[in-house]
């Protein structure tokens, strides 16, 4: 029997070789939102698909391949699909691998001395992989066919070579092709990057003993997990939220939730939540139990490792045939916007029966941002893709964080001078919103102002985003935070609001302004801090208004006057 010394030293380096596969792929990657964005995500599984160890990266990617790759292994079953060395196969399935079509899953196996010791896996978001809109999130997608090229599980390299003709036919199908076909490579050298370390274990400690300990690595994540659902009291509390714009008709979605605890374990149950939608916001089942690890472990312990033994006490029922569990062919790019959602409903839920340990809600979106064009001159396409900070919400003891990539985005900023080098846009404001964070004893985090000119002659723009018709809730008596804002400002000044998901065609001169959502507050805004009100308003947070209608401190008010 493998010792347990042994076991703590090759669970952290399995630890440190997906931490490590991740900076090979983010060092080698072309796009900006891998290389800044850090857009990626690594992991590594035994040979029956069972998550092992994953790299700090992604939620949403993280949480899907535990799915994702036990999904696809079955594939690769049922099509007579094996691995060998020097393989490596690829797809973005999103009914497969877990996501939406932009999230390229790739596999390779880890084989030592012929016998198959487990996989190395990574998933990048490709900026644009086809479809009816740059970056491929389309607005108003109504099938996953509108939303880009679809790569079944195949493999894009045999015997170490790459397959050229299969590339082609990824490449002819896609913008900006130097850039996917870069991320591409990178993602192959993060595979091989990992795949040499975990077989370097397995010289130095014998293929049996690697083999017992990823067993025990398991089952010690099951016992902690156990332990930290043992410390919390038993409650069955439900929630529901709503997603905008849903409908064909602009009809919201409703995610309903009831989470359950008793002794050990966690039940979560989607069950009465809104049918698929004609909106790219239907949920593949990985995102949904993606979601849902996010949330309970940054509740249970954020220090919490997660691996299969997760999974065999945190039960997640989504049910066919609702927005939470999409299938052939719910169009599902927006998807990341419903991971949010998703959230957010699991901690209101949460609030009813531990509320010290939930915050307020977040901006409550990943703010997408697509933007592309055609330069007939050149022969080329060129697409671009980020995501936008928002306000985070108030906690007990602590104020929401300003300007934070919230919950399953967990991304990098992209930097100004990145984009406007590579790109025809010129920014022209980014900085935090004032007043949309939410009042409270801890305030919500306040959103961002990003907003660029378009210097190409047009483009098409795309923004994909939450929480402009419904707000960020606040808790325990915290006000809720100020909703989203995207608009286009015209030359000669008029404003043309866009909805929360939408799709326009810009102009030279042209200004596309992002404003995000703040952060909920948390507890009653009369018991702020004193100091921590006049901060705000010297840091031009809030507003003398402000301190007297939202926080009903007149006597704060007039303080300062008298001492300006």
């Amino acid at each position: 029997m493998v010792d347990k010394v042994t076991v703590e030293v090759i669970r952290h380096s399995l630890e440190y070789i997906a931490e490590e596969m991740g900076i090979r792929l983010r060092n080698s990657a072309y796009s900006p939102n891998i290389k800044e964005r850090m857009d990626h995500s690594c992991a590594i599984f035994d040979s029956k698909g069972r998550v092992l160890a994953q790299a700090e990266h992604i939620p949403t990617h993280l949480g899907s391949m535990a799915w994702g790759v036990k999904e696809t292994l079955k594939y690769m079953e049922r099509e007579g699909i094996v691995l060998r060395q020097g393989d490596v196969l690829i797809t973005n399935n999103p009914y497969i691998s877990g996501t939406h079509l932009n999230d390229v899953l790739a596999i390779a196996p880890i084989i030592v001395g012929g016998k198959l010791l487990g996989y190395v896996a990574s998933k990048a978001h490709y900026v644009d992989i086809g479809g009816k809109v740059p970056g491929s999130i389309a607005s108003d997608s109504v099938e996953v066919l509108e939303e880009g090229l679809t790569i079944p599980p195949i493999k894009i390299m045999e015997k170490g070579a790459l397959r050229r003709d299969l590339l082609k036919l990824i490449l002819a199908n896609v913008r900006s092709p130097e850039v996917i076909v870069g991320d591409l490579r990178a993602q192959i050298a993060a595979m091989d990057t990992g795949g040499r370390q975990v077989v370097g274990l397995a010289e130095k400690y014998g293929f049996e003993t690697v083999v017992e300990a990823f067993n025990e690595i398991i089952l010690y994540v099951e016992e902690l997990t156990k332990t930290r659902i043992a410390k919390l009291p038993d409650f069955n509390v439900w929630a529901e939220d709503r997603l905008e714009d849903a409908g064909k008709k602009g009809e919201d979605a409703v995610i309903k939730v009831r989470v359950e605890k008793k002794g050990d374990r966690i039940r979560v149950d989607f069950t009465g939540s809104s049918p698929p939608v004609p909106a790219p916001l239907n949920t593949p089942l990985g995102v949904t139990i993606a979601s849902t690890t996010f949330a309970l472990k940054t509740i249970l312990d954020p220090e919490l490792p997660v691996n299969d033994g997760f999974y065999h006490v945190v039960e997640i029922k989504a049910p066919r045939k609702t927005i939470v569990y999409a299938e052939y062919p719910a169009p599902v790019g927006a998807s990341i916007e419903t991971a949010q959602r998703i959230v957010d409903v699991i901690y209101l839920a949460l609030s009813k029966a531990i509320p010290e340990k939930v915050p307020a809600g977040s901006c409550g979106s990943m703010n997408n941002l697509l933007i592309g064009g055609v330069d007939y001159a050149e022969k080329k396409t060129w697409a671009f893709y980020e995501t936008i900070a928002g306000g985070y919400g108030g906690r007990k003891g602590l104020d929401g964080v300003d300007a934070s990539h919230c919950n399953m985005t967990n991304t990098m900023n992209t930097p100004i001078e990145v984009i406007e080098r590579e790109l025809p846009l010129l920014f022209t404001r980014y900085e935090l919103r004032p007043r949309s964070g939410g009042a409270g004893q801890w305030r919500g985090g306040m959103g961002v102002i990003r907003a660029f000119r378009i210097l190409a002659d047009n483009a098409k723009v795309t923004v994909i985003g939450e929480r402009v018709k419904y707000p960020p809730y606040g808790l325990l008596g915290g006000k809720p935070g100020k909703p989203a804002e995207y608009y286009v400002v015209k030359p000669s000044g008029k404003k043309i609001v866009l909805k929360s998901k939408d799709t326009i065609i810009v102009e030279k001169g042209d200004e596309v302004v992002i404003e995000t959502a703040g952060g909920g507050g948390y507890g009653s805004p009369d018991k702020r801090d004193p100091r921590k009100i006049i901060e705000d308003y010297e840091n031009e947070l809030i507003t003398l208004e402000d301190i007297v209608e939202e926080y009903g401190r007149p006597d704060i008010a007039l303080k300062i006057r008298r001492k300006h």
